[in-house]
């Protein structure tokens, strides 16, 4: 369906930029948590203590900006943090 009338133009240039802000917003989202879950896979204790925080703030940041629902963020941020815990604790036992 081609739109016609100005607003429907102006509404499609809205939801174009929206969607475009979005999909980079998510996109930051993935790779930080991404980045978190290779680290404790790599058993990098250190370094997933330090991108721990780093991507929380991302998660946040999405909220703020309304690409994620703020229930959602803190889902994916206590699963995370659960995560390096979980590292922690067996880094401890085995040492």
């Amino acid at each position: 369906m081609a739109k016609k009338n100005k607003s429907a133009l102006k509404k499609a240039r809205q939801d174009e930029k929206r969607r475009l802000r979005n999909k980079h917003y998510k996109t930051m989202v993935k790779n930080a948590i991404k980045e978190v879950r290779l680290a404790v896979e790599a058993r990098d204790l250190k370094l997933a203590q330090e991108l721990l925080p780093k991507a929380v703030s991302m998660l946040h940041k999405a909220v703020s900006k309304g690409v994620l629902h703020w229930r959602t963020a803190a889902r994916k941020a206590s699963r995370l943090s659960r995560l390096v815990y979980s590292l922690q604790r067996s880094l401890e036992q085995t040492a």
